[in-house]
């Protein structure tokens, strides 16, 4: 029998597991040795250098590794990705190695310094750039082509070889988050510095981003209670409410640009230089060389990848949105009949049937968002995108413009077609309320409730086996390599975008929108946090300085939510009262407005600065440094080109250096 993990420890002490890796039952042996000795072996001969374990089991039959690193290997890797961290004297610098005693709490003897978050980072980091070299297949799978330059791991991935790479949870800070995060039920701020901690820069923005969208919904819900109960069917009442969304869209998106600044810069992303991005696991193409980084790397023509877009893709999505415009015409035949039948059997019964048609309507909308987004998702990675970058935003272009069109077409065609603002008010209501608890439902009671279920099965057949390996380890990587992958942000983020848009482009006329909004972004955050530690597998932290794409989608809505309030103020009585006589003179007037309310928007986002002003000087005081430092470097080799002056800035270096060589 293999030795088992406590055997194996023993001749490692310092070893701790940061990263699982599963390959595939019945993998070749050869393989896996091949694989694990890129894996331990020196970076000078192409290895990663980092430390790998089997997790042996009495069964034998799964290939089960842990990685880790030593803590001279995870502080040269924090170097290598550049990771950004605070100086002793309060600044944030780029960390390298050979200046390390100039960061506060770094100490030879301290292995908290780096986050376990920002460990399992640079290991993911190395096993992704452990690239082939002279390999032409992968050892035991002729058809596993490699070429120079190939990530190995990528390869392993889309040959099926390797079957999931996820970093282990830390039972303890796993532990104390979930007491300060949603152990108890409170009024307070999340813990979003330990949320970063623990899962990284892009999760803790996220619950940033939910926990100001919610605080900044409380004014529109204060403002929307009186409105709801003293103006419920008084229209000319909503000019005003309408006239302060304008301005609440606006402002709280400047305002998060700086919220944003300021943690990022104290999480020291904001400072963190973008590498050259590699191309994406699933690009393919005929092997040719890079141009800008003269590597050899698959190429793919940019013609045909247009001819993919416009001759496939954008009819398909075409045909997409032309066929939630049919339903949408149903739903409004069903809401016909509803309503007929009312007319015709006026009893409480009758009532109720007249929102029968807005609950099936806001389910099949959740239903097609969700096909259609596997359909994008199939398209997009179809087009042959190099990068990741270029795959996200062509996805959510994609997803976002059906998404659109299919929650909101009908409210626009009601308001602006049928002009019936108590059916419009009917209408948001329903599909506001019903794919809030679908979204809850979905998102994580069900998945929560299966992983308990799934919990109950593991630890009873773990416990039943009889092994002399680690039980606790052999539990946790076994109940969570089962867990659900968490795909990251968009969904999320999705979920917030269209719940802005209900509430920045038709609350004037439902004004209870926001309240409902806040009440769900409570629940949210709770279930949310309850998901991320109890339901999925940890996600590897990715550093990140925004929200991304997002803030320009959000931005977007806010300008669409400009047009649709100001034609719904000249579509109040109020407003139609001051021009009796013509009605052209009243679209001018609301178009002049409409230009008006733009221009100011767009004088609020350049008037207000996306970072504050301490942190604008932070930021050029160490652009000023680097050029200065640039300058002596480059007086330095000026003197003394081939001396030890030119060595110098590197001898620190060189000696720490040397013991990866």
């Amino acid at each position: 029998m293999a030795e088992s993990w406590s055997f194996l420890d023993a001749f490692e002490p310092n070893f701790r597991p940061l990263v699982v890796i599963e390959l595939a039952k019945g993998t070749k042996e050869e393989t896996l040795k091949w694989f694990t000795k890129r894996i331990v072996d020196k970076k000078a001969n192409g290895g990663a250098q980092l430390l790998v374990k089997p997790l042996v089991t009495e069964s034998g039959d799964e290939n089960i590794y842990l990685v880790g690193a030593s803590h001279l290997r995870l502080l040269l890797g924090a170097e290598t990705v550049g990771l950004v961290k605070e100086c002793n004297d309060n600044s944030m610098r780029t960390f390298t190695y050979s200046s390390r005693k100039t960061f506060k709490d770094f100490a030879d003897d301290n292995h908290n310094f780096l986050t376990m978050a920002e460990c399992q980072y640079i290991v993911k980091h190395e096993l992704e750039n452990l690239r082939a070299k002279d390999e032409k297949m992968i050892p035991g799978y002729p058809q596993a082509k490699l070429y120079p330059g190939k990530s190995i791991v990528r390869r392993l991935l889309t040959s099926g070889i390797l079957v999931q790479i996820f970093p282990l949870h830390d039972r303890e800070e796993l532990k104390k988050l979930r007491q300060s995060w949603y152990g108890r039920v409170k009024v307070g701020y999340q813990p979003l510095d330990e949320i970063r901690c623990y899962f990284g820069e892009t999760i803790a923005l996220y619950f940033g981003f939910l926990e100001y969208f919610t605080f900044a919904l409380i004014p529109m819900a204060v403002i929307g209670i009186p409105y709801y109960v003293f103006a419920w069917e008084d229209y000319d009442k909503y000019v005003m409410f309408a006239t302060f969304n304008l301005l609440w869209s606006t402002v709280i998106l400047e305002v998060w640009k700086r919220i944003c600044a300021i943690m990022t810069y104290r999480w020291g992303t904001l400072l963190m230089k973008r590498q050259f991005e590699e191309p994406r696991s699933g690009f393919h193409g005929v092997l040719g060389i890079n141009p800008v980084t003269g590597r050899e790397e698959p190429v793919y023509s940019s013609i045909k990848r247009q001819i993919r877009i416009y001759l496939v893709s954008l009819p398909f999505v075409c045909l997409c949105l032309y066929f939630s415009l049919y339903v949408m015409m149903i739903y409004f035949d069903l809401e016909q009949w509803a309503l007929d039948y009312h007319e015709e059997n006026e009893s409480n019964f009758s009532n109720l049937m007249l929102f029968v048609p807005s609950i099936i309507y806001a389910v099949v909308i959740e239903i097609m968002n969700r096909i259609y987004r596997y359909a994008a998702e199939f398209l997009t990675s179809w087009e042959n995108h190099r990068l990741e970058s270029s795959y996200q935003n062509h996805l959510i272009l994609k997803v976002l413009v059906f998404n659109f069109l299919n929650c909101f077409a009908s409210l626009f065609y009601i308001a602006f077609v049928l002009f019936d603002m108590k059916l419009l008010r009917q209408s948001l209501a329903t599909l506001l309320i019903t794919s809030q608890i679908l979204n809850q439902f979905a998102e994580s009671l069900l998945p929560y409730w299966l992983q308990k279920r799934h919990k109950k099965r593991t630890k009873k057949r773990i416990s039943s086996l009889k092994t002399d390996t680690d039980l606790s380890l052999v539990e946790q990587v076994n109940l969570e390599k089962e867990m659900g992958t968490y795909f990251g942000t968009f969904d999320d983020y999705l979920e917030l975008f269209l719940q802005f848009g209900y509430v920045s482009l038709f609350s004037c006329v439902y004004p209870l929108a926001a309240v409902f909004a806040v009440l769900n972004n409570i629940t949210e955050i709770y279930s949310d946090a309850l998901k991320m530690c109890r339901v999925y597998k940890r996600p590897f932290a990715e550093p990140t300085a925004n929200i991304g794409v997002w803030q320009l989608a959000f931005e977007t809505m806010s300008v669409i939510s400009v047009v649709t309030n100001c034609m719904l103020i000249g579509m109040s009585p109020q407003v139609n009262a001051l021009f009796p006589d013509s009605k052209m003179d009243l679209i001018l007037t609301v178009a002049l407005v409409e230009h008006l309310l733009l221009a100011i928007k767009f004088i609020m986002a350049f008037v207000i600065p996306d970072k504050p002003r301490d942190i604008q000087i932070k930021l050029a005081r160490l652009e000023f440094e680097s050029l200065e430092a640039l300058k002596q470097q480059l007086k330095l080799f000026h003197l003394y080109p081939t001396g030890c002056g030119g060595r110098a800035g590197v001898a620190g270096w060189g000696v720490e250096q040397s013991l990866l060589l």
